[in-house]
């Protein structure tokens, strides 16, 4: 094998153990005993070191110079070398014991976190927490901060390349006004969508089974992925032609779990589509950044799923389904029940309108608690002070406040700000979408989901890591991402079905 070759086949060798480090997380978020948490704690710690040695070895490093000595004609081949050596130069400033630490202290709190939660004790998580978030610190010190950025954006850089929280920030002040400005016009109106179906009782097995008819129409290949029950859903591309989603059920709201399943169907189409098999372990193989994975899911999950053209056909399928008690709804009954807007606590059963709102906040919070201006000891009444401010409510509990999210206690610093991001790459993809289909509801009605899906492997899937975010949105809709998008289509779906004119008075 010439240089590249075996550059690549390094790469690959790292991608299995990786792929290996994968199942053992999604087996702790779906089948592993409580007793093996300290076991697993450990082996997450080996596995997360392996990985990192293979993928910062000097052999890699040595062969990555050797290419960029003789940089190849061909253009795919040049930019898996240019982001090869992105990754590697980002990489080698972690040392493998702070990896390891991570892995290891991360498995830890994420049980730490689900007893925490379950009992809503604040108190028996806050010490892993604090360990969490000052590993992070060092993590993000170790990076460096970037030229004219803060701490923050050394870890925002792991999920969204090039991001600026400043830049992020000034996205989400104007959004959060105009947001604000629609649910309080929508919830002072004498007309208000019925919540009837979501207090029906359904069995959870009638769930799972509707669930995975819709997986399999909408084009998730259940061949390769399957749909197992968590705590927190989560979609895992495990490896190639293994991809693993999750949900969770309440038998008395079967749309949270069927929302929360199509949302990590989107996750699981981004990653059917990536070109793993043959480029395993390349970036030219692997997703562009989380914002752009969120719009996958976001853009099935709402754009697709919460349209009245879904209802229309999925309607049928949740009365045959689900039985007796969804047969009662008819189709603009369910369409009402899945845009209603409410001010609730708890971000994965948010609706559109509020969601965003949420991710404001932990990304204000997150940021605060890594600067060292939030103490963990003050996170729930700084929670509870400024969701009061977002969305009008006192929080009751900690579990429905700072403890309902998973991601902290992996430590995931710079993760919540791509669901808004990818939620605004999602509208833009919409609207762009309309107009390269004309028919795409009357499409959505009748249950073709193909055409949609394909221009979006076709644009998106098949890349990788090829362009950046950036440069996506813009080759995808032709303009950079803004929030114009997001409010229209908020404004025309929820304005008239909550009796009121399309546009702001």
């Amino acid at each position: 094998m010439n240089s590249y070759e075996q550059l690549c086949e390094l790469h690959r060798k790292a991608s299995v153990l990786a792929s290996v480090q994968a199942l053992l997380g999604w087996d702790q978020e779906t089948y592993m005993p409580a007793g093996g948490a300290s076991a697993r704690s450990e082996q997450a710690a080996e596995m997360a070191s392996l990985v990192h040695q293979r993928r910062t070895s000097k052999k890699l490093g040595d062969l990555l110079s050797a290419c960029e000595a003789a940089m190849p004609d061909d253009a795919c081949e040049a930019r898996n070398i240019e982001l090869m050596r992105r990754d590697y130069d980002r990489l080698t400033k972690l040392p493998d014991d702070l990896v390891s630490e991570l892995a290891r202290v991360g498995s830890k709190a994420q049980e730490a976190w689900k007893a925490a939660r379950t009992a809503d004790d604040f108190e028996g998580f806050r010490p892993w927490l604090e360990q969490m978030m000052s590993l992070s610190r060092r993590k993000a010190e170790c990076y460096g901060v970037p030229d004219g950025g803060e701490l923050y954006d050394a870890l925002l850089d792991e999920y969204e390349p090039d991001a600026r929280s400043a830049d992020v920030q000034a996205v989400f002040e104007p959004l959060a006004e105009q947001l604000s400005t629609l649910v309080a016009e929508l919830l002072d109106s004498p007309t208000q969508p019925s919540d009837a179906p979501n207090r029906t009782k359904v069995d959870p097995s009638a769930q799972h089974a509707f669930g995975q008819k819709l997986l399999a129409a909408m084009g998730f290949d259940l061949r390769t992925g399957r749909l197992d029950v968590t705590t927190h859903p989560f979609c895992e591309g495990v490896a190639p032609g293994d991809t693993r989603l999750t949900t969770r059920y309440a038998d008395d709201n079967f749309m949270d779990a069927m929302y929360s399943t199509l949302h990590e169907m989107g996750h699981g189409l981004y990653e059917q589509g990536l070109p793993k098999a043959e480029r395993q372990g390349q970036p030219l193989g692997d997703s562009v950044s989380l914002g752009i994975h969120e719009s996958q899911s976001r853009l099935w999950e709402n754009f697709v799923g919460r349209s009245p053209e879904f209802w229309h056909w999925a309607a049928p399928i949740a009365h045959s389904t689900l039985g007796e008690p969804i047969k009662q709804f008819s189709v603009h009954q369910l369409f009402g029940a899945a845009n209603r807007i409410e001010r609730s606590f708890v971000r994965v059963e948010a609706d559109e309108a509020t969601y965003n709102l949420h991710v404001m906040l932990r990304f204000e919070l997150e940021r605060a608690m890594l600067r060292g201006d939030l103490s963990i000891a003050d996170l729930p009444a700084a929670w509870n002070e400024r969701f009061e401010q977002l969305l009008g409510v006192n929080v009751p509990d900690n579990k429905r406040g700072c403890l309902q999210d998973v991601h902290w206690s992996f430590g995931l610093i710079g993760y919540f700000p791509t669901y808004t991001l990818g939620t605004l790459y999602a509208a833009q993809l919409w609207e762009t979408a309309h107009s390269k289909f004309p028919d795409i509801d009357q499409q959505i009605a009748r249950g073709e989901f193909a055409p949609l899906l394909g221009w979006l492997r076709e644009g998106i899937h098949t890349q990788g890591r090829r362009w950046t975010a950036g440069e996506l949105c813009e080759r995808m809709t032709g303009r950079p991402l803004g929030p114009e998008p997001l409010m229209d289509y908020l404004r025309t779906k929820l304005r008239p079905l909550y009796g009121l004119s399309h546009s702001m008075a």
